[in-house]
């Protein structure tokens, strides 16, 4: 029996073919090998997230002079709850080390410094786009696309190895919307196999606080929809399409994301969930679950 209490036929769940070497390990953050820009080069407000007040560019107070966190272990209990749902997808690695040759911001002159800050962004884009392309790939359902995916990741990974003058002039936009479309398509070869005419497109749609106890939302898109505090406990989830999906606060205790599309792990560290939880083999459940139950 489903969620909503149907006892109408599983859904196809899409089975994923995980490539020998993941090329997405270079999509995760390496601290060590960063200079803290996301501590620096990113603003942020006093508000339930953040502590205090820090402008674009300004070094946070807890940033240390090794480039890592004096607080990292208890960021949530001081008030820095943004920091741990923030991911720059290895784009800190990538700007410090590749993009500015390993040369720390704190040297050289203050330009220097200002253009590091403003090409983090853009890479981290980049490096966002090749995590779901290159999940794209791992979907049997969208072969009728990888071929264009591969085609795009190539292009990306070409914009994200161009200098500091060209990261700073590409418009990132155009190309997001460009991969975006691709990324829709892929969605829709899978999602056409999971819940048939149960499917649901709610895409950019406002559900902040919506109940949705024991939805049957398999196949469902819900990419860039706003669920902050919804009630998804107990839902079925399975195969939708959350790229983009703002769950923060979101109640997942013991939803169903098997075969979810293009969930991040910064998602799932924004929203709230159980033991119960069921979630796709490329995300982890997080910590603070855990020491919610």
């Amino acid at each position: 029996m489903h969620a909503n209490g149907s006892t109408s036929p599983e859904p196809r769940t899409e089975t994923r073919t995980e490539p020998r070497t993941d090329p997405r390990t270079g999509l995760r953050a390496d601290c060590g090998r960063c200079f803290g820009l996301c501590c620096v080069a990113l603003p942020f407000a006093r508000s339930a997230n953040f502590a205090i007040d820090k402008g674009a560019g300004e070094p946070c107070p807890n940033l240390r002079s090794d480039s890592r966190c004096g607080i990292h272990d208890r960021l949530r209990g001081t008030g820095f709850t943004g920091c741990t749902v923030y991911d720059c997808f290895g784009a800190g690695q990538q700007v410090s080390q590749v993009t500015f040759g390993g040369v720390d911001w704190r040297s050289g002159s203050k330009e220097r410094a200002r253009r590091m800050f403003d090409v983090f962004p853009v890479v981290r884009h980049l490096h966002e786009l090749l995590w779901y392309l290159n999940e794209a790939l791992t979907l049997p359902a969208a072969r009728p696309v990888h071929a264009d995916v591969r085609r795009m990741i190539s292009t990306t990974e070409r914009l994200t190895r161009g200098t500091p003058e060209e990261l700073a002039a590409l418009d990132v936009g155009a190309h997001r919307q460009e991969a975006g479309e691709l990324l829709l398509r892929a969605s829709e070869l899978v999602r056409a196999g999971t819940g048939g005419g149960r499917r649901k497109d709610r895409r950019g749609a406002d559900l902040m606080g919506a109940r949705l106890k024991g939805a049957d939302l398999r196949g469902a898109s819900l990419r860039g929809s706003l669920l902050i505090a919804a009630d998804l406990t107990g839902a079925d989830l399975r195969g939708a399409d959350l790229l983009g999906a703002d769950l923060r606060d979101t109640d997942l205790t013991d939803a169903d994301l098997t075969g979810a599309l293009f969930l991040t792990q910064p998602q799932l560290n924004a929203a709230r969930g159980s033991a119960g939880t069921r979630l796709p083999d490329s995300v982890e459940r997080p910590d603070h679950w855990t020491s919610q139950a």
